[in-house]
Order: structure tokens, then C-alpha cells, then sequence
């Protein structure tokens, strides 16, 4: 009998070593990333904006056709003005539809952010100078050029990589934005001369250049300005139908009314799959 008890041992030896040790499964290769998703979510911005040459161009424009502005540059008299930054807290939705090839992930993106961002900056210049005809003149120039961005949206293909349950990410695209601009010249003119045919000194405002004329330029609300957009980031599953985000995005607007913007953003989001 003490074989037999040996043998039977030996038996249920064999039979635990030959038993197949699986690895531990999280689910992780059985995730599916395809399909209509839609979130939302909050981040913090930074808008740089950066006046352009529009300035330069209204003041050659508001002394065209006279003499002054044909013998003086005056769009020189304005200075390049500083870039301004202005921050905060921002909130947007998203809207997407994600394709699974393998492990690679293709799909198209849409997103609005509210915003609110914005700047102003202003400058004053006065010169006295002569022209050939012996009269000079004093010029006065008050500027004022200044931008928000309500909100904007982009449109944006991604390009991921499914590690299971997480993906990260790179997106590329273009984007539209609604601005309020403001971009105006105040200008006065004192001209001393001599009048060709009397001989007699003459001084006074010339006309269009008085204390209450109105500026050159314009005030506007709800332009649009178009430009692109992109980014990285990493989507984390939590269940089959819910995912956080983390993101850097950048959006570069194009020079409207004199104005260049550039939004760089940190944010994150939440978002139901189907």
C-alpha cells in the first residue's frame, strides 16, 4: 500500500505542475476605442496677443493725399506696441468619432470653448515738423488698439495609439474664432504758414483734424477670425463607456483688425463613448 500512497502522491505532484498558470487579465486587449464619443471638460489658458502693423497703415491712411503724408512717413511715428497676455480658467464640449485599426486609433474631432480673453493698449505720439512748402505743423496721434475672443472652436483629426485601456495622442486641424476689435488712430493737426497770396502768417486746425473729429479705424463685435490648432494627450478608460481626458492644446488665430492671438491651454475632460 506505501507505493501506492507514493504513487498517488506523485500523481497529484504532477497534476498541480501540469495545471497552465495564466497571467492576471485587466481587460485591457479587449477594450474597444471605436465609436461616437461626446464630453466636456475645464482648463487654464494663456492668450498672447500681439498687435500687428495695422496701426502704422491707418495713420499713412488718415493723412493721404496732403502734403504732410507725402513728405512724412507717419505710419513711422507709431511704435510697435508690447504683446499682452491675459489668463484663465476655461470650459468647453466636445464632440468625436474614433476608428480602430489594430492598436492605431484615427478618428476627427470638434470642440467650442467659451473664452473671454483679452487685451487693450494705447500710445500717444506728437511731433513738429516741416514740409517744402515752409509750413509746419504740429501732430498730434492717440492710438488705441485692443481685442477679445469670446470663444472659438476647432475641427481636429487625431491620431492615437490603444495601449488597452489608455491611448495617448496627437491631434492636428484648424479653427475659427469670434472676436470684438477695436483698432482707431485719434489725430490733430496745428498748421503755421504763410499764405501764397497775401504774404500773411496763417495758424489754425486743418480741417478733419480737430480736437472733436472722430478717429480713423474701427470698433467691431463678432469678427471671425480663422487659424490652426494642436495638440497631445492621453485618454484613460475607465469603463467601457467612460473616459477621462488630459490634454495640451495650442490654437494660432490669424492678424485680425491689426491683432494676432495665440491660445495655449492645459485642460482636462470627461466623456460618455457609444
Amino acid at each position: 500500500t506505501l507505493p501506492q500512497a507514493a504513487q498517488g502522491a506523485d500523481y497529484l505532484r504532477g497534476s498541480q505542475i501540469e495545471q497552465p498558470i495564466e497571467a492576471p487579465s485587466f481587460g485591457a486587449s479587449t477594450f474597444d476605442w471605436s465609436g461616437f464619443y461626446f464630453g466636456g471638460g475645464a482648463g487654464l489658458s494663456d492668450t498672447r496677443f500681439k498687435p500687428g502693423e495695422g496701426l502704422q497703415a491707418l495713420a499713412n491712411y488718415a493723412f493721404r493725399n496732403t502734403t504732410l503724408g507725402a513728405e512724412h512717413n507717419l505710419g513711422a511715428w507709431v511704435g510697435n506696441l508690447p504683446e499682452k497676455r491675459d489668463s484663465g480658467a476655461q470650459f468647453f464640449g466636445l464632440l468625436g468619432y474614433n476608428y480602430l485599426f489594430d492598436d492605431v486609433v484615427l478618428g476627427f474631432e470638434l470642440d467650442y470653448t467659451r473664452s473671454g480673453h483679452s487685451y487693450g493698449v494705447s500710445d500717444y505720439i506728437s511731433r513738429r515738423v516741416t514740409t517744402s512748402n515752409g509750413s509746419l505743423h504740429d501732430v498730434e496721434l492717440t492710438t488705441n488698439q485692443g481685442a477679445k475672443l469670446n470663444d472659438y472652436a476647432t475641427f481636429r483629426l487625431r491620431m492615437g495609439w490603444a495601449y488597452g485601456r489608455i491611448m495617448p495622442y496627437a491631434t492636428i486641424g484648424g479653427a475659427v474664432g469670434r472676436f470684438n476689435t477695436t483698432s482707431t488712430i485719434k489725430s490733430t493737426w496745428y498748421l503755421y504758414r504763410t499764405n501764397p497770396v497775401t504774404g500773411a502768417p496763417e495758424e489754425g486746425y486743418v480741417s478733419g483734424f480737430e480736437p472733436n473729429s472722430p478717429p480713423v479705424g474701427s470698433t467691431k463685435k463678432n469678427t471671425y477670425s480663422f487659424g490652426l490648432s494642436a495638440g497631445a494627450g492621453v485618454d484613460w478608460a475607465l469603463t467601457d463607456n467612460l473616459f477621462l481626458r488630459a490634454e495640451y492644446q495650442i490654437v494660432r488665430f490669424a492678424e485680425i483688425e491689426g491683432t494676432t492671438a495665440t491660445v495655449n491651454t492645459g485642460r482636462v475632460a470627461a466623456a460618455l463613448k457609444f
